[in-house]
Formats: C-alpha cells, sequence, structure tokens
C-alpha cells in the first residue's frame, strides 16, 4: 500500500513510519520541517505540509494515488508556534474533505486516551471535536487513543519523567498520585500497521494502553531503576509550585520553547491517563506493560546522561542568559568608568576605549536576547564561543597583565565560552 504519515516525524509518527516501511509499504511522510526529517528517515517520500493551514485542494494532491491516511500529528496547547483548533479541528476536517475527494480508502487518526467530555480543557474539546468530524467521514476510519507512549527515545511527557527520575539525589514528583496507563511506541506502531488490514474493524474508537495503571510515584521510581541509578526519596511537590513552574514554562512558550512542564501536559498527567485495555483484542493485539518495556530496551550510559542532563539544560541558559546580559548591562551602566578606564591605562585614547566598550555591552546583551528567543538559540550558541575567543584575543594585545590578575576576569570567560558548546550539544528537542 501507499500511505501519507501526518507527522511522519515525530514521536509516534516515527515509529509508525519505520514498521510501516518495514512491513514494504511505500510510506508518504507529510511535516511542515522535513530538512532533518529526510536525513533520519530516507526511506520515506517526504512532502512538506502544515495541518493548520494547508487547503482542500493542496491536500488532494499530496494525496493522490494513497491507499490509507495515518495522522499523527497534534499540539499541546496554543502558543505562538501552534493553534489547537487549526490542527486539531480545522485541520483535521479539511483532511477529511481531501480524502474523500482523492479516494482514500482508510483514515487511522491518532487521538489520546481519555479524551472525553467530561475531561473541560482546549486540548480535550479539541480532540473530541476531531473525532466526532471523523465519525460523519464517508471513508473508513479508526481512532486510536494511546495511552502515555513510552518509547526508547526521549520526547516530550516520557522525557519529563526520565529527567524527574534523573534528578540528583531525590525523585521529584507532581501529582504522585495520579494514575496512568502507558503503551510501547512500538506496539503502538504494530497496532497502527494492524488497522491497515482488510481484517481491521473500522469506523470504531479504540483505546490502545495496558491494563496495570501505575501511579507517577511508581512510574518515576521504576525510571530510576531502569536508569541504574540508586534509590532517592520521593519529594512531591505542591500543586502550587507545580502550577507555578507551568505558568512560566507557558510564558516561555511566547519565545518559542515547548516545555513538556506547560499547564496542559501537568493538567493532563494530574487528571490521569487511563483507557480501556480490553479494546486492544479488537486488533488481535496485546500491548507489553511498562516493565516489560523497561526489560526490553536495556538502559546505558546515553540515557543517564539524558535524564541526569535534563535539568541541567534550562540551568545552563539560564546561567548563560545571565552572565552576558548581565555582563552588558553593567559594563554600560556602574561598570562604564572602569571598563574604559582599564583600556585606557595600555594607552588607547578615550575615543576608541568608550567605543569599545559601548560596542562590547550592546554584544552581550544582544547574545543574551537573541538565546532567550528560541529561533536564534543556536546561533547564539554557536557566537558566544566566536565572541569570548575575540574577548580573549583582544584583551592578550591590549592588557596582557590580565591574564594574570587574581580575580582572573580573562580566565573565567574561557569556562563560559565552553559552556556554551556544552549547551549547544543538548539543544535539540527531538
Amino acid at each position: 500500500m501507499r500511505i501519507a504519515i501526518i507527522g511522519a516525524y515525530g514521536l509516534v509518527g516515527s515509529y509508525v513510519s519505520a514498521r510501516l516501511v518495514a512491513d514494504g509499504h511505500g510510506v508518504v511522510g507529510i511535516g511542515r520541517n522535513i530538512e532533518a526529517a529526510r536525513r533520519r528517515l530516507p526511506a520515506l517520500d517526504w512532502k512538506r505540509a502544515d495541518l493548520a493551514d494547508c487547503g482542500v485542494e493542496d491536500w488532494t494532491a499530496l494525496l493522490a494515488g494513497v491507499d490509507a491516511v495515518i495522522n499523527c500529528a497534534g499540539a499541546l496547547q496554543d502558543s505562538p508556534r501552534d493553534d489547537l483548533r487549526a490542527v486539531h479541528v480545522d485541520g483535521v476536517g479539511r483532511l477529511i474533505q481531501a480524502c474523500e475527494v482523492a479516494g482514500v480508502q482508510r483514515i487511522v487518526h491518532v487521538s489520546a486516551a481519555g479524551v472525553g467530555p467530561e475531561r473541560v480543557t482546549a486540548f480535550n474539546d479539541t480532540k473530541l471535536e476531531a473525532e466526532r468530524l471523523l465519525a460523519q467521514a464517508s471513508t473508513d476510519w479508526i481512532i486510536l487513543r494511546p495511552g502515555l507512549v513510552f518509547a526508547p527515545a526521549a520526547y516530550g511527557g516520557t522525557a519529563l519523567l526520565r529527567g524527574l527520575a534523573g534528578f540528583p539525589g531525590v525523585s521529584l514528583v507532581a501529582h504522585g498520585e495520579s494514575r496512568v496507563q502507558v503503551v510501547g511506541a512500538e506496539d503502538l506502531a504494530l497496532a497502527v500497521a494492524r488497522c491497515l488490514t482488510d481484517e481491521a474493524p473500522t469506523r470504531v474508537s479504540l483505546d490502545l494502553v495496558h491494563e496495570e495503571a501505575l501511579s507517577l510515584v511508581d512510574l518515576v521510581t521504576r525510571l530510576r531503576g531502569w536508569l541504574g541509578l540508586p534509590p532517592a526519596p520521593v519529594l512531591r511537590l505542591p500543586s502550587y509550585l507545580a502550577g507555578a513552574t507551568a505558568a512560566a514554562s507557558d510564558a516561555l512558550s511566547w519565545l518559542g520553547w515547548r516545555s513538556p512542564m506547560r499547564t496542559a501536559a501537568l493538567e493532563q498527567l494530574r487528571m490521569g491517563v487511563r483507557g480501556r485495555a480490553e479494546d486492544a483484542a479488537r486488533l488481535d493485539w496485546k500491548p507489553r506493560s511498562f516493565d516489560a518495556l523497561l526489560a526490553a530496551a536495556p538502559s546505558g550510559v546515553q540515557e543517564r546522561w539524558f535524564a541526569r542532563a535534563y535539568f541541567a539544560k534550562p540551568a545552563i541558559l539560564v546561567c548563560l542568559f545571565a552572565f552576558w546580559f548581565l555582563s552588558g548591562v553593567i559594563g554600560l551602566t556602574v561598570g562604564f568608568r572602569d571598563a574604559v578606564g582599564v583600556l585606557t591605562a595600555s594607552g588607547m585614547n578615550v575615543a576608541p576605549a568608550t567605543a569599545a566598550v559601548v560596542v562590547g555591552g550592546l554584544v552581550d546583551m544582544t547574545l543574551a536576547l537573541m538565546l532567550a528567543y528560541r529561533p536564534t538559540t543556536g546561533r547564539a550558541l554557536q557566537a558566544m564561543p566566536l565572541v569570548t575567543a575575540a574577548y580573549l584575543i583582544g584583551g592578550a594585545v591590549v592588557r596582557p597583565d590580565l591574564w594574570l590578575d587574581p580575580m582572573g576576569p580573562l580566565l573565567k570567560s574561557v569556562p563560559a565560552g565552553f559552556l556554551a558548546l556544552a549547551a549547544l550539544t543538548t539543544l535539540d528537542e527531538r
């Protein structure tokens, strides 16, 4: 079959893509940013499209010759990068119309376990509305509602749980008694493959979860053991602290950051992730337990690195922002005369010394602001070691004696440059 997968480079989409390619299907990968995806998954025929704004005619052209469509695209909450209604409702509606026009035989729509009218959140409301649109489609459809998806690759909510499990000395947990049912990413991909067979039921909604419901405390504790880390006491974060963290993460989303600690994610965890385990039999399929998933993917040093670096990464970025921004502010305000004096003491005229201090302060503040804005963070981290090297070379020429200064003004810049390189290596989100 020729199968189009929307959101083919996401966590779920990448595992589904790999499974279907292995099964011998021709797979069209569709997403809005496909350059890196094309390198990661070269077996797919990649097409660029954004579910949020792609029109019916555009979809119809993209789906020519396609037998089935699998929609793995989704968003967590509204932000400058994501519009829930545009992705979950309007986009799905246009996609359904295009499938009907293009003669697509089947739509497999990946929703989420627990979606229902009793959960009044924007995420659940829009997911539920998309399911209602599918129920009215003339094309055969299957809605899959996976639980908390656990995969060898870390992304989103399960990446957060690994970070909590790897926190030094203590396991941090918010809403620790909430219950979740999991499904493995590879098991989910197998379920999707079963949906493409002639024997699969159609026009049904199926929950994909293992029957065991784990508390978040238990889940984080098991993850810590899987990582090979010694047991640690569980510190239950109060709801107000979790809420404050979520509010801060929401604010950062306006700078382009997509933290899994945003309000919608924590609210989903607070309400729990539950589903009907008996639905698996409809696909002649059985999900593995969480312990079985962990046993099948033994952790290595890379998993421990990731877990330990999870919270170190934002701490490093905050430190770098403060270092560069405050350096610029101090240099242009209370430290301005002293900075100019350092240069004039070497014989430099006042005018060029003043210009050098002003330019240096503005460069420092600009790099800090670029670091804070996610689309330019990478460029800022690349520039910081270069600017640091320029400062060190300039300092060696103008004031070489500062290398021996007991306060180490030049020496202390060296680790700051390498810290930027460390942050650059961990910047990728998926």
